[in-house]
């Protein structure tokens, strides 16, 4: 498979996923530094970054990076081997199913932009869009609501701006920042007869008081506002239950925690659902089981 590819194909349908990279790689292991692979949502992995015993770890610290929304350095030990510091932005994780050696792997978590419309023809407009073109947010132009938008901007300075608002609202967005002076953005927010939830979406005037006069300084004072809340409100974020909603078990040999999903072994014996790191620690279970009655 051709995962750069693949990682351009997911990117362009802003589908979220985590890159892997095993960075290192301690024999005896089925790995080599830069062995790759692509994790989704779903937990499943393409591409090769160890066997049934490093997959669990990887989905685990996966979704923990999509979370943080910050890249991970994973260190997976075998039981009994040397310890590795704990240090910020490594996940060490002791695998009792590893065969022996330890292994590092770099979980690089890559999400869609967040979508941020700009609404209106204004200079203003033109400068908000223009500023926002250097961050890490899709501009879109235009009045007329998309789809997956995460902020609205008004700037049109006049027309139908109820409209806009309220169809933004209805559409989910968490940030709308109209621009408008002290007393007529207030107003038109009166007008819309908002609930509390609604009106704690609404921004105005727009933009952090940094007493922005010109079109550009106005655009900064919104683009500062719309950083923060995207970094300490999480405006954007991958929602809450797409990411590792798989079920999870504990494997009854090993007792690792386990991401179940169409390739986890698996055995069901007498109506009840067993799930295993791997199929060694499967063929113990059964053996046990047969032993035993």
């Amino acid at each position: 498979m051709d995962l750069s590819a693949r990682a351009a194909e997911l990117a362009d349908e802003r589908r979220p996923f985590v890159r892997a990279t095993v960075v290192r790689a301690q024999q005896p292991t089925s790995t080599r530094p830069g062995d790759r692979a692509i994790v989704l949502p779903d937990g499943t992995i393409e591409g090769f970054v160890g066997g049934h015993c490093a997959h669990d770890s990887v989905r685990r610290a996966a979704i923990g990076a999509v979370a943080s929304g910050e890249s991970v350095l994973l260190r997976i030990l075998p039981d009994g081997g040397p310890a590795y510091p704990d240090v910020p932005g490594a996940d060490v994780v002791v695998n009792p199913c590893l065969s022996g050696g330890a292994m590092e792997i770099f979980l690089e978590p890559c999400l869609p932009a967040p979508i941020v419309r700009v609404a209106g023809a204004t200079p203003v407009a033109d400068a908000v869009a223009r500023v926002l073109a250097v961050l890490d947010v899709d501009v879109r132009r235009g009045s007329a609501a998309g789809d997956g938008e995460a902020a609205v901007i008004v700037a049109s300075l006049g027309g139908d701006e109820p409209a806009v608002i309220r169809e933004a609202l209805d559409s989910g967005v968490g940030y709308v920042a109209l621009v408008a002076s002290d007393r007529r953005g207030p107003a038109i927010v009166d007008e819309l007869e908002l609930d509390d939830t609604e009106r704690a979406v609404v921004h105005t005037p727009a933009g952090l008081p940094i007493g922005a006069r010109t079109p550009g300084e106005i655009a900064v004072s919104i683009a500062a506002e719309l950083v923060r809340t995207i970094r300490i409100e999480q405006l954007g974020s991958v929602p809450a239950g797409t990411w590792g909603a798989a079920l999870t078990v504990v494997d009854p040999v090993c007792g690792m925690t386990v991401v179940v999903d169409s390739e986890t072994p698996h055995l069901q014996i007498d109506g009840e659902d067993y799930w295993f790191c791997a199929p060694g620690c499967r063929r113990a279970y059964e053996k046990e089981r047969a032993r035993c009655s």
